[in-house]
């Protein structure tokens, strides 16, 4: 951040520009310590160093600022699955486990954006770009998906779509549970391997990894 002259409440030549990222900062910082509910526009805007009426100029409301906060979360979330799942590299399986991990590395490396993405009231609807976003972040675990029903026989290929989907709801059960690193909860196993463990008996189950039911 950078401005002139301190006399008044608001900081006058503050730089076009930096007053958006600095309170998107001060938000990510709010988010971190108490989280989404305790998260106001107004205390974004003392932390950011400029009067409450400010943050209007860049955000419509509180929600406005958490879409776009959301919003870079989804794009980091994005670039962090599909490096994991590298074109399902090196075979389907493997890939699709790498998957899991690096959602519950993200939920707990980046608490204030995964808070903001998954545990806010935003409508995605009223923003076209966040939906987006979050789409092409579901998209990897769908391509995934697909690519692993691919190695089964036509015939027997069980919905792409809905693996996605249960796989999604696994990881992020063990995200939220355990992996987040402040919910004090003990476990005998690590969140990756127990979310691995849950992958690896559900993919069993449809026939998608060793130790498939066998056929009547």
């Amino acid at each position: 951040m950078s401005w002139t002259g301190r006399g008044g409440n608001e900081r006058r030549g503050y730089h076009h520009g930096n007053l958006r990222e600095a309170l998107i900062e001060a938000a990510l910082a709010l988010i971190a310590e108490l989280g989404p509910s305790g998260f106001t526009v107004a205390e974004a805007a003392r932390r950011a160093g400029v009067s409450p009426a400010a943050p209007y100029r860049h955000f419509r409301d509180a929600e406005a600022l958490l879409a776009e906060i959301a919003l870079r979360g989804f794009e980091r979330f994005t670039a962090s699955l599909a490096q994991a799942w590298n074109g399902g590299k090196p075979d389907p399986l493997g890939a699709f486990e790498n998957v899991g991990r690096a959602y519950l590395a993200f939920a707990r490396d980046e608490p204030a954006f995964y808070a903001a993405m998954f545990e806010t009231r935003i409508a995605f609807d009223s923003y076209p770009p966040l939906q987006a976003a979050a789409d092409q972040a579901f998209a990897i675990l769908r391509d995934a998906a697909e690519r692993l029903v691919a190695t089964l026989p036509t015939g027997k290929r069980p919905p792409a779509l809905m693996i996605a989907l249960h796989v999604w709801a696994l990881a992020h059960g063990v995200a939220a549970l355990f992996g987040r690193g402040d919910a004090g909860r003990k476990l005998p196993m690590s969140p990756e391997e127990l979310l691995e463990a849950g992958i690896l008996l559900y993919l069993q189950s449809l026939g998608l990894a060793g130790g498939a039911r066998k056929e009547n």
